[in-house]
C-alpha cells in the first residue's frame, strides 16, 4: 500500500536542528518517497495527469508506448490518503537496550536490594520460565513499544526464537541478540552461539536483524569477548554488552584485571563503532576517550541504573565529548516500562537536576538520542530515525490536541517534557500501519492478556 500523507506537521531533523514543518508525505514500498507541501503536490499531480490525458489522445501507437516506458509521477489516485491534521509525524522512537521477555515480571521486584532483585526474585522466575512463555511476554512487550511510540527496538534474550517470533508477529522493527555467556565461544559458549546463528539464518528479513551479545565481562571470559569480536567481524554483525553498570563490577575489573571494564575491553579489541554499550554509569580515568577513540555507542537506561541504585551516566559530559548517545529503557524487571517517552523525558531532568544547569539535556539532544543518535548505532543512519526521502517510513503519528500537549506551544519541548505515550494515535513501520487510531492491528490483546495471565499464576 502507497500512502499519501496530508495535512500533517512533519519533524524534520535540519542543519539547524529539529524542526515543525507543514508538508505533505508520499510512502511507496515501505519507503519515504517525497516530502513536499500540499501547494506543490497537487501541483505535480495535475502535471502528471496532464501528461497522461496527452499520452491517451496521442493517435501514434508508438508514441503511446514510448510514453507508457517513461516513469509517470504518481497522482493522488495511486495513494490512499490519510488526513493527518491535528497531528505531529515523526521518525519512530529506537529503544536501544530492551530484555521483552522479562516484560511479565513488570512490578514484581521493586523496592529491594539488588542482590534480592536478581537472585531471589529475577533469576529464579527466569529458571522457570518456558520457552513459549518468552513468546508471550515479548508480545506484551511489543504492544507497550508500540503504543508508546518505538517502531523499533534492541533486544537481548535468552530464550532461542521467542523475541524474533513475538517482533515478526508485531511487525516491529528488531534488532535481536541470543545473551552469551561462559568461557569459550566454541566449548561451554557454543550451544547459545549455535542459537544465535540458527536465529539469524531462520529469521532475519528486512526488519529483524541478530546482533552478538555476550551479557557482560562478569559472565564472560576474556577468551569468549575476543572470540565475539573476531565473529562479529566474520559474520558482519553488531555486538553488544553490558558495561560498567554498577560500582561492584568497576572495582572488581580493577581488582581482577588492573583495569576498569572499559579498558579491559578496549585491550582485547572489542570496542568499535559497531559496538553498543548499555548503561556506562561508572566511568573512571580515561574511559570516555577510550570509548570516543573507538566510536563505540553508548545506551543510558536512566530509570533502570536510578531504581537499582546505581547511579545515572556522566551524559553531559559524554555529550560534551562527542559521543554518540542513545536511548535504552531496560526490561521491565528493572524499568518497569518500555516506554520511550517516560525516557526521555527522566534522561532530560535528571542530568539538568544532576549538573544544576537548567540548559543540560535539552529536548533537542534528547529526541536526537532517541532517534539519529540510535540508527547511527545500528549502521542506519539516513535510513532510520529521521523524515528523509529513501528513508524507512517508521513513523508515528502524535494527536497534537491530546490534553498534556496542549497548547500546541513548542511541539519540540513537549515531546520531551510533557508526552507520557498515550498520545501516540498510530503507528506505521515499514509503509505499514501496526497501530491505527490506537486500534492495534498486528497482535490480538486479550489473547496476549490471557496467556500472560497464566504465566503469572505458574510461574511468579
Amino acid at each position: 500500500m502507497n500512502y499519501k500523507i496530508e495535512n500533517a506537521y512533519l519533524l524534520l531533523d535540519t542543519e539547524d536542528g529539529f524542526q515543525v514543518e507543514k508538508k505533505d508525505l508520499y510512502i511507496e514500498d515501505g519507503k519515504i518517497v517525497r516530502i513536499g507541501n500540499a501547494n506543490a503536490a497537487k501541483a505535480n499531480a495535475a502535471k502528471a495527469n496532464a501528461a497522461k490525458a496527452d499520452a491517451l489522445n496521442a493517435n501514434a501507437a508508438k508514441e503511446n508506448a514510448e510514453a507508457r516506458e517513461q516513469p509517470q509521477a504518481m497522482d493522488a489516485g495511486d495513494y490512499q490518503v490519510i488526513n493527518a491534521a491535528h497531528q505531529l509525524v515523526m521518525p519512530g522512537l529506537i529503544n536501544m537496550h530492551t530484555h521483552a521477555y522479562m516484560t511479565v515480571m513488570r512490578n514484581y521486584a521493586d523496592d529491594v536490594d539488588f542482590d534480592e532483585w536478581l537472585f531471589r526474585r529475577v533469576m529464579p522466575v527466569e529458571d522457570q520460565l518456558p520457552s513459549e512463555a518468552a513468546y508471550w511476554s515479548s508480545l506484551l512487550g511489543c504492544m507497550e513499544m508500540i503504543q508508546t511510540g518505538s517502531t523499533s527496538f534492541v533486544d537481548m534474550h535468552m530464550f532461542q526464537g521467542q523475541s524474533p517470533k513475538a517482533a515478526q508477529q508485531a511487525g516491529m522493527r528488531g534488532f535481536i541478540g541470543r545473551g552469551l555467556v561462559g568461557e569459550d565461544l566454541y566449548g561451554d559458549g557454543y550451544s547459545r552461539f549455535q542459537e544465535a546463528l540458527e536465529e539469524k539464518a531462520a529469521y532475519e528479513s528486512d526488519l529483524l536483524k541478530f546482533i552478538l551479545s555476550p551479557h557482560a565481562i562478569y559472565s564472560c571470559s576474556e577468551k569468549l569477548l575476543a572470540q565475539v569480536a573476531e565473529e562479529a567481524q566474520k559474520q558482519k554483525m553488531l555486538k553488544q554488552i553490558h558495561l560498567s553498570e554498577s560500582e561492584a563490577e568497576v572495582q572488581n575489573a580493577i581488582d581482577k584485571y588492573g583495569k576498569t571494564p572499559v579498558k579491559y575491553l578496549s585491550d582485547l579489541g572489542f570496542l568499535d563503532q559497531d559496538t553498543i554499550l548499555a548503561h556506562c554509569v561508572k566511568m573512571r580515568d580515561d574511559d570516555m576517550d577510550i570509548l570516543l577513540r573507538h566510536q563505540a555507542n553508548i545506551v543510558t537506561n536512566p530509570a533502570s541504573n536510578a531504581k537499582l541504585g546505581n547511579g545515572f551516566a556522566l551524559i553531559n559530559e559524554m555529550a560534551a565529548k562527542g559521543l554518540n548517545i542513545c536511548i535504552g529503557t531496560d526490561g521491565t524487571a528493572s524499568n518497569n516500562t518500555l516506554n520511550m517517552f517516560r525516557e526521555m523525558g527522566l534522561l532530560s531532568l535528571i542530568h539538568k537536576g544532576i549538573a544544576q544547569d537548567s540548559t543540560a539535556a535539552p529536548a533537542q539532544f534528547v529526541l536526537h538520542a532517541a532517534t539519529a543518535n540510535a540508527a547511527k548505532a545500528l549502521s542506519m543512519e539516513g535510513k532510520l530515525g529521521v523524515i528523509a526521502e529513501q528513508a524507512y517510513a517508521d513513523l508515528i503519528f502524535i494527536d497534537l490536541h491530546a490534553t498534556s500537549l496542549y497548547p500546541n506551544n513548542n511541539i519540540i519541548s513537549s515531546l520531551c517534557y510533557s508526552a507520557n505515550g498515550s498520545e501516540v494515535d498510530s503507528v506505521m513501520i515499514n509503509g505499514k500501519f501496526v497501530m491505527r487510531n490506537r486500534k492495534l492491528l498486528t497482535i490480538d490483546a486479550e489473547r496476549v492478556y490471557y496467556e500472560v495471565d497464566k504465566i503469572v499464576k505458574k510461574c511468579l
